[in-house]
Formats: structure tokens, sequence, C-alpha cells
């Protein structure tokens, strides 16, 4: 039976059989049972090749519905129409095991009489994203109800491939880690123009092959798509004008172009090249309207900034706002123009840039330009926060923080929007707690969490992205993956979502247990150990030293931590037996890092048990792990500070170095510790880079830079969870100079809001704390209890 299904899926040996509607679908028995749908492709098509293809069908309706809700998803991805307009796009990225069905209701969008229900379902095969998981080209719509079920994906449908589109799978013109996905050429001689529309005739198109009918998780023996419904809400889709024209080469251009509409003329036998600028970095789907220009050949190439030199010293970039002598490379799309009017190209999924190079080289013909713009998308995300100070810095840091953080979420949290669209367990467990502290929406982290979870492997590990078709490890994400769960226990109030969850922070903590020596520290830790892109002697693509006798400090650190974060959670919603256990566990090793990397005569912890390489990173994880605290940590952190001989954190791993000072007392020096960051500002970047290095810097965009954002609430305001759930509150700011900030930020209950101002050498406080909640205030060292709503103090 399961090699029929194998020919059924993979093969396309498809069955022609009449569609059932015996069964209705309803939200009740959506996930029990199988759909009256089926899975859909284009006849004669392997389903693993590229292709684009449309998917139509026309239904005529008495009258307007109030409500007409269809479940819908594809492989790889699907933009669905009705009577022409754009209604819903993904599916939302997963894996097969948990394949994203979206719910829409289609009534806005539909009238009485003849309706056309239509998609553009593409896949990019072997050149698709690496956060692509797929298993063949497939479209899928069940409508809700019997009604609704006239819609329902099966032999009335009737799809068409898109012979027009190629991929473009040359990469972006320079060497970098690049698994984004291909260009688009599309040859608008060959496209299928109208598909979506409600007056194509469609009578010459074939019918579309049926597969298999749509199956909820658990259903069957698992084979083929597993389908549950996306806890995610539609993308943002926003008009996004392209503010100004750096330069024009072969022809003039209106002043006008392109932040308004404006008709722009392409001579005949020419060769015209413009560079759009931005102004920011952005997600978006590029579009572009022509006319004419029979033979044309138009390219628009993508990217973050232009380069120095990409022959002599790669991919290196200045100041991001410089283009005089810069060479320009990056993921390119490319057109070829029939010579008509209005022809129009959106891209199938949206692109990264700051700069757009748009180069239009013509035959016989002239070529008009009629507009270019963008559609900004994103998680929908709203910035509930607020923050206001005597310090302008402040602002402007949290406004790039913020784009950052939003440029590197869509669908799921992203290492880097334009290289790698991965959600990696490090950079998300930074991203999270910004969405907690900025906007209060826990959706895309609850749905991080389930994808890590799901991740798991045999061993116990998790891997450390997904989703991903290539399987990667990164053991001490791992380790990190126990932090993002402690982080959503404390600040979100769902503790049940993580108890489920500690099945899997017992397997991490398994294997890392086979790895334990007798006094309890790591050796021979498996897979890759990244800890930080650190510069520094015998770091190994960003891994930390290993000592002549197998020991590394960092690791054994960052898995005390580990065993902390879990024995707190075992013994308040878990196992209290397994608590006991990572207590003993956590004591053991605690003693043996200090007996074993502790240096009394430079004062700090080492790297390894040589004792000849030190790092801000070990003496971080050491005083947040608890192995020193009071006037040792202090005396500690002003040591990792003015040693320049130690191996420096970079932007990324700064989040628990500044944890680290904070934690000894240093925190109202916070806003002296920015100084990447305001390198950042000065090289004009309006997102955070990737690395410290920002003229080597690979990725103009990685959110994991964007821990100011907590921080100016956590540290310098002073707002933070006390206790799981965020049900107790503990306000202590750390103001450093400032004379008056105030601020709030979301709450599971509503806001926390501060307000300090000086005045004559009183401090004027105000806090306010929401509903069902109560907590403290800490204020040099003195301890005063809040009570809900308004607290008033004058010191």
């Amino acid at each position: 039976m399961k090699s029929f299904f194998i020919v059924i899926l993979l093969a396309c040996t498809f069955l022609q059989v009449k569609p059932s509607y015996s069964q209705s679908v309803s939200d009740e028995t959506i996930l029990t049972k199988p759909w009256n749908a089926y899975w859909i492709a284009a006849q004669n098509e392997t389903g693993r090749d590229y292709g684009v293809f449309y998917f139509r069908k026309s239904i005529d309706l008495a009258a307007k519905p109030t409500s007409f809700i269809v479940k819908v998803s594809a492989d790889n991805r699907y933009k669905l129409y009705v009577n022409g307009s754009l209604v819903s796009v993904g599916p939302a990225r997963g894996d097969t095991y948990y394949w994203n069905y979206e719910k829409i209701d289609l009534s806005p969008y539909l009238k009485a009489g003849k309706n056309t229900v239509s998609a553009i379902v593409w896949n990019e095969a072997e050149y698709r994203p690496e956060a692509q998981i797929s298993l063949r080209t497939g479209f899928i719509l069940q409508g809700n109800s019997p009604s609704e079920e006239i819609l329902n994906t099966n032999n009335t449908w009737k799809c068409i491939r898109d012979k027009a589109y190629q991929p473009i799978t040359t990469g972006i013109g320079y060497s970098a880690y690049y698994v984004a996905g291909p260009g688009e050429l599309l040859d608008m001689n060959k496209t299928i123009k109208g598909w979506n529309t409600t007056d194509l005739d469609d009578s010459t198109w074939p019918t579309a092959a049926i597969m298999e009918h749509g199956k909820p998780k658990g259903m069957a023996d698992a084979f083929g798509w597993m389908l549950v419904p996306s806890s995610l809400p539609q993308m943002e889709r926003t008009l996004q004008r392209i503010p100004v024209l750096r330069t024009a080469e072969g022809m003039k251009v209106p002043a006008s172009f392109p932040v308004s509409k404006t008709a722009v003329t392409i001579p005949a036998n020419t060769t015209a090249t413009l560079l759009l600028d931005q102004t920011y970095l952005t997600n978006a789907y590029l579009t572009l309207n022509f006319s004419k220009g029979k033979g044309a050949r138009i390219s628009l190439t993508y990217a973050e900034a232009l380069f120095d030199n990409l022959k002599k010293y790669g991919p290196r970039k200045g100041n991001r706002n410089d283009i005089e002598g810069k060479d320009f490379s990056g993921r390119k799309d490319s057109l070829i123009a029939d010579g008509s009017n209005d022809q129009t190209f959106t891209t199938l999924y949206w692109r990264t840039w700051r700069y757009i190079r748009l180069r239009v080289q013509t035959k016989d013909e002239p070529l008009v330009i009629d507009d270019i713009y963008g559609t900004f998308t994103g998680y929908p995300f709203q910035f509930n926060a607020k923050l206001k100070t005597d310090n302008p810095e402040m602002q402007k840091m949290l406004d790039i923080g913020w784009h950052t953080a939003r440029l590197d979420a869509i669908e799921t949290y992203m290492d880097c929007p334009y290289y790698e669209q991965l959600q990696y367990i490090g950079d998300g467990r930074i991203q999270m707690m910004v969405s907690y502290y900025n906007s209060g929406d826990d959706r895309l982290a609850r749905n991080a969490i389930n994808l890590m979870d799901h991740s798991r492997i045999a061993e116990g590990l998790t891997l450390s992205r997904h989703p991903s078709y290539s399987p990667q490890i990164i053991s001490t994400f791992s380790l990190w993956y126990i932090g993002v769960l402690h982080d959503y226990w404390m600040y979100r109030p769902d503790s049940n979502f993580v108890k489920d969850k500690l099945r899997g922070g017992r397997a991490i903590l398994e294997f890392f247990s086979k790895y334990q020596q007798p006094n309890g520290s790591l050796k021979n830790t498996p897979y890759w150990t990244f800890v930080d892109w650190a510069d520094g002697k015998r770091w190994n693509s960003g891994m930390p030293p290993i000592g002549t006798k197998g020991g590394s400090a960092i690791l054994d650190l960052q898995l005390l931590l580990a065993y902390q974060m879990q024995a707190e959670m075992e013994s308040k919603i878990g196992m209290p037996s397994l608590a006991n256990l990572y207590h003993i566990k956590a004591a053991q090793l605690k003693q043996t890092i200090q007996d074993k990397y502790w240096d009394p005569g430079k004062k700090l912890y080492a790297d390894t048990e040589d004792k000849d390489l030190f790092s801000q990173h070990a003496n971080s994880l050491a005083i947040l792990a608890g192995l020193v605290k009071g006037a040792d940590a202090t005396a500690l952190s002003k040591n990792m500070l003015t040693d320049a001989t130690l191996t420096q954190c970079t932007i990324y791993f700064k989040y628990y170095l500044h944890q680290a000072l904070i934690k000894s007392g240093l925190g109202n020096n916070y806003m002296q510790w920015l100084d990447i960051w305001r390198d950042n500002i000065k090289m004009g970047l309006t997102t955070w880079a990737e690395f410290s290095d920002l003229p080597n810097s690979r990725s103009d965009c990685h959110a994991w830079g964007s821990s100011p954002n907590i921080e100016f609430f956590r540290t310098i305001l002073g707002i933070d969870s006390y206790a799981s759930g965020f049900s107790k509150i503990k306000i202590e700011p750390h103001l450093g100079d400032l004379k008056n900030a105030s601020g709030e930020m979301p709450h599971p209950n509503g806001k926390v809001a501060v307000a300090y101002k000086l005045n004559a050498n009183k401090w004027s406080i105000k806090i306010d704390l929401p509903q069902k909640t109560s907590g403290i205030f800490v204020w040099k060292g003195k301890t005063y209890l809040l009570k809900t709503g308004e607290n008033m103090f004058r010191i």
C-alpha cells in the first residue's frame, strides 16, 4: 500500500476519480478526519522540478456571502487570489510533519454572480531557500462547510505551468554563505497574462491532476504533508515607495522618479543603468510595471550595500551611504519584454535591499518604465513600548534595533533576511526577548519554540536551526534552547506550554552528561560548539579554545547555566526529583570550574585548564552562573572591561557580557558600552550588522545585535520579571547620567510604566503596575514593596 501512494505522490501517476462530497470538514473535524479536498498539481509533471503553476476555478454565487471560510496550503508556496485581489500568502514555513495551512475568509472578495479563485504556486526545487522544506509541488484548498466545499480542490480545478519562468542560479556574484533562493528569469513573450482575472478564457487549460486527500497530522502513516493549522497571522503587506535615484547612466530621468509614479522612457538601442536607494534596508516584494520595448532585457539586482573593490578586497563594505567608486553585486531577477503595454512583474517571494540596480538594454523599440515600487512584508508586530529620555541617542538606537528585529521576523525569526533566512536558536533567544519587551506579541516566539522542539533528534539535541532541509547541529545552541524555555517561562503567562517542552531540556542535558568527566567537566563535546564569532587566539569558526586536557571553561559554564535553568523550571512545574539531580550536578560542576579555571594571579577565569588564554565570554558566564558575587564580581567585571588582552565579545555575545556587568553592579554605565552600535550608525547602517568588524560584516541585518531594545527597558528603566509568568515585577533602574527618563512596556496583564525625574537633588518616581501583579522597587540597595496600580516615591 505504501509503495502505491509513493507512486501517486512522487512519480505523479495521478488518480483520476470523481471528487467526494460525502463528508463535511468543519472546524471540529478538520484535525481528525481526512479532508474532502485533494492535493492537486499539473498534469504530466514530476512535481520535483523547478516550476511556476497557476490554479483556477470559477463559481457562481446567488448572493454575496457574509462568510466564506477555506483552508489553504501548498508546496513550496502560494499566493491566493479572489477575483484578481491578493487574499493570502503562504504557507508559513514548517516541515512535512507539521505542514501549515492558513484559514482564510474569502467573503470580502466575493460577489453575487461569477467569481474566480486562483493561485500561483511555485516550487524552486533544488534551488529553493535552505529554510524551505519540500515534498513536491502541490496545492490544496478545503471549504469549511458543505456550501464552502464548492471550492474544494479536485478535478474541477484547472492547472497550467507558466513556462516563461526559469531560475537564475548564478548566486550573488561574490563568495559568501548564501542560501536564500534563486533569482527569477521571466520572458514576457511566453508568460500567461491575466491568469487570475475573472474574464480569462481558460477553456483550453488542462484539468488539475489529483493526488491524495488532505490529511491532518497523525492520520494514516505520516506519509505526505501532515496538515496543521498555522498559529500565525497573515504577514503585513504595505506599499513602500523607493524615495531616491542616486545615479542614472545612459538616459535622463525625471526628478519625480521613483518616489512618485512617473513614466520613464529608455530610447531604442540603449543601455541604461539606474541606481535606486531605498535609504534604509527593507524586505519587500518588488513590482516593476513597463510597456513597449520588444525584446528589451531588464535586470533588477538587489544589495544591502555597495562594495569597495570585489576583485581586490572581496565583499568589503565601507560607509553604507557611499556609492562613488563602488562595485555592485547581489541577487538578481531578469525580464524579457514582449513589446505590449501594461506588462507587470512582481517577485514571487520578497527580496531584501537597500539598493536596487535597474539595468535596461533596449533593442529597436523604446521601453517605458511605468512604475517601480515595493510592498513591504514582515510579521505584523506592533511596537507597544514607549521610551522618553533626555538622551536622543537612545531613541535612535531603539528605532534601529526595532527595524532590525522586524526585518528578521517574517514567518519565523531569521538570522538575516538577505543571505540565509534561517531561524537559529542562538539568535532567536535575543529576538524573542525583544518581542516580549517591545511588542508583547508572543505568537512568533511560541511558533519558534515549537519548531525548535520539533527539530530534536534521537540523540536528544535540537538542530541549530529549523526549518532547514540540511540538518545542522550546534550543540551549544541546544543549551541556549533551555534558556529560551526559561525566558518564556519567566516573561509569558503559560507555564503549561513550557511544561510540555521540559522533556526536550532533559534530553539535551542527558546528551551532554555522556561527555561529562567524573568531575563534571565536559570533554570531546561533539558537533559544532559555536559560541561567538570572536577574533581570539585558538578560536576556530566561532568555537572557543580547548585545553591540552580537553577542557573548555566556556562550554562547562554554558552547561552549568543550563542545569541551573532547567532545575528551576523542574522544581516549579516539572519533576522535583530531576530538579534535585540537576542541582547536584550544577553544584559539582560549579566547584570544578572554580578549581580548574580560576587564575588567582590574574583574578580571571581562564578559557582552558592551561590558563594561558582569557576571554570576556568565560568571565561573563561565570558571573551569570553565580561563581562570583558582590565586590568580587564587580572587580572581575572591571577587569573584563580594562584588560585588552582578553578575547572580546562581538555584538552578539555582548548580550551576555552586559548582563554580567549589570549583575555585578555596573548597570549605571550601560550607555558607555554601546560603541559598536554607535559605529554602526556612523557607518551608515540602518540595521545592526552581523559582525563587530563592520567593513567585513557579511550581513547588514542581524537582530542578535538588538539587545539594547531589551536593556533600555530591563536595565535603564529597570523593568524585569521577578517570578514566572511575569506575575511579580522588579523595578531596579540604572539611570546613569539621565535626569529624566520614562517609559512603558507590554505586560501579560496590561502594561508596566515608570517615570523618573531629578529635580533639586530629589528624584520623583512614579511606577504603575498592571492588574493582578505586585512587585518590588530597588533603589540604591534599598527595597520597597509595590502594589497594583500607581506607586509614588520622592527620594
